[in-house]
């Protein structure tokens, strides 16, 4: 008697790859493209910064002489690996409402449908944990590597925006934190085209109440263009005195960060052979009536230039 194949479907291979790609890139930050995305990162990649002396113009003479020195410093990117390993029985589905899209054999199938289901679910809390990593990731924690909040902090170099001794984010207090983020940006980087100011949703959150009108310094009652708290469309970008201010749920609730998307970057072997994304049945292999699920995959982050961020941390 032929042995009967308990599941028809495998996810591996190519295809994983577009399963990495949606786990990874659905979060907020990467998938609206607000930081650098460098994908195929096999191990490391090493981001060259240069640094010259800040007046490079001298008198002119008959002879060549240096004018400035140039000196070249470097900060590595090196994603780092992690897996998701799930096993559930398909005995646990024989009374849930696809139950007849596993047959009426005992040699059940998981059903198709839920495989699909469990592999985008799988895949968008991958996708939740990578945003919050990205910003507020703790390298010493399971599951996490450093997030820019963390390297930022560590470094002497980023500039610290004041914060007045507030411990949190409201409509009342928002307008002077953001004014202070603001104040601490290097002047050769104020004006630049792709200069942001995260923010968690908290402040985010505070800033269109303010800009409703229930600031204490805020617009009138009726906040801007006469709507109140009806102004906002969820669609619509907001910015501060210019700057765009970006919506980054990832963010922890008592940082912002305010820098160029230039400077930051996030590295994954999202094509490489580290990827990799299965459902596997295990009955031919061990009798059992166990799936697992297997997500394999490669991510971490870095910045460029220090002295061009900055950091707001709440007392």
């Amino acid at each position: 008697m032929a042995t009967t194949t308990s599941i028809t479907t495998t996810y591996a291979g190519e295809f994983a790859g577009k399963y990495i790609s949606a786990a990874l890139l659905s979060g907020d930050t990467l998938n609206r493209g607000n930081i650098e995305i460098k994908p195929n990162v096999k191990f490391k990649e090493v981001i060259k910064k240069v640094a010259t002396d800040s007046n490079v113009i001298k008198d002119a003479t008959c002879d060549f002489t240096d004018t400035a020195t140039v000196t070249l410093t470097e900060r590595v990117l090196q994603p780092e690996e992690f897996q998701v390993n799930l096993e559930l029985c398909k005995k646990d589905f024989r009374s849930d409402w696809e139950a007849v899209q596993m047959g009426y054999s005992v040699y059940d199938n998981l059903p198709p449908k839920f495989s699909d289901f469990l592999i985008g679910h799988v895949a968008g809390l991958v996708a939740e944990k990578t945003e919050s990593n990205i910003w507020g990731g703790v390298n010493g924690n399971a599951g996490e590597f450093d997030g820019f909040t963390v390297l930022m902090a560590a470094d002497s170099d980023v500039n610290d925006a004041a914060n007045g001794s507030e411990t949190s984010f409201t409509s009342s207090n928002i307008v002077t934190l953001l004014s202070n983020v603001v104040d601490a940006i290097p002047n050769a980087v104020y004006g630049k085209e792709d200069l942001k100011i995260f923010v968690p949703p908290v402040a985010y959150q505070a800033y269109i109440r303010h800009l409703g009108g229930y600031g204490a310094n805020g617009l009138g009652a009726q906040g801007y263009d006469n709507k109140g708290n009806q102004w906002y469309n969820s669609n619509a970008s907001i910015s501060f005195e210019g700057i765009e201010v970006v919506y980054t749920p990832g963010m922890p609730s008592d940082h912002a960060v305010a820098g160029q998307k230039s400077n930051l970057y996030f590295g994954t072997g999202l094509i490489a052979d580290h990827n990799e994304v299965k459902v596997l049945d295990m009955a031919d292999l061990d009798g059992s009536q166990n799936v697992r699920v297997v997500m394999r995959f490669t991510s971490g982050i870095q910045y460029g230039i220090g002295s061009d961020l900055v950091l707001l941390t709440l007392a």
